[in-house]
């Protein structure tokens, strides 16, 4: 070997990527080294001498790009907290408190003996001239019925024909005449009419 060559004149080996090689692949430079001249330096390549390899750079891995810092922002999956109030779409209830007095159960309705009389005879009420006299024949027995109807119906339009009583209402006593039911009629603006089956039924039928 010949003498030392300067420290500042030799070249360490560098290593560089390759710009259109693809990532990852490293150039080899070769080492100048001292020829056996004094004074004169050659270019060799050592082929087995093993590159270093350079550290992953903190802002870059390899397959990889940068690191993304932890978000504090809950997770878009997480449930939000269960609430007890009720959902604004869920329906009130629909009977109001004011009309709950008002409702009947079914038994109670059923307990209403509705039955199709036959209407016999009809007069004026001798001490009232809004009321009518009615005699009606239920099939197992005949009644007297006092009702509001002289205003709406003539006495002999009445006669013959059928109409809906409540057979177990307890008799009472309208203007000194006992009325053993009460007949049932619809009213409007228009006045009062009386509810009639649609067919000729037998007297007594009961309603349901």
């Amino acid at each position: 070997m010949g003498e030392d060559v300067p420290a500042a004149t030799r070249f360490p080996r560098r290593l560089a990527r390759s710009g259109g090689r693809g990532p990852g692949r490293l150039l080899r430079v070769p080492e100048v080294r001292p020829s056996q001249g004094k004074g004169d330096l050659s270019m060799t390549s050592h082929p087995d001498a093993e590159a270093p390899r350079p550290q992953d750079s903190p802002r870059e891995s390899a397959g990889s790009g940068p690191a993304e810092p932890a978000s504090s922002t809950p997770s878009s999956s997480s449930s939000p907290p269960e609430s007890s109030a009720p959902a604004s779409g869920a329906a009130p209830d629909s009977t109001p408190a004011a009309n709950e007095d008002a409702l009947i159960s079914i038994d109670a309705f059923a307990r209403a003996d509705l039955r199709v009389a036959q209407v016999l005879h009809v007069e004026p009420h001798p001490n009232a001239d809004r009321l009518l006299k009615l005699q009606i024949d239920l099939g197992s027995e005949r009644r007297q019925l006092v009702a509001g109807l002289a205003a709406y119906y003539k006495p002999e339009d009445l006669i013959g024909k059928q109409i809906v009583v409540v057979a177990n209402l307890k008799p009472a006593k309208l203007r000194g005449e006992v009325s053993q039911g009460m007949l049932l009629a619809g009213s409007d603006e228009e006045g009062v009419a009386i509810l009639m089956p649609a067919r000729p039924m037998a007297p007594g039928s009961k309603v349901r």
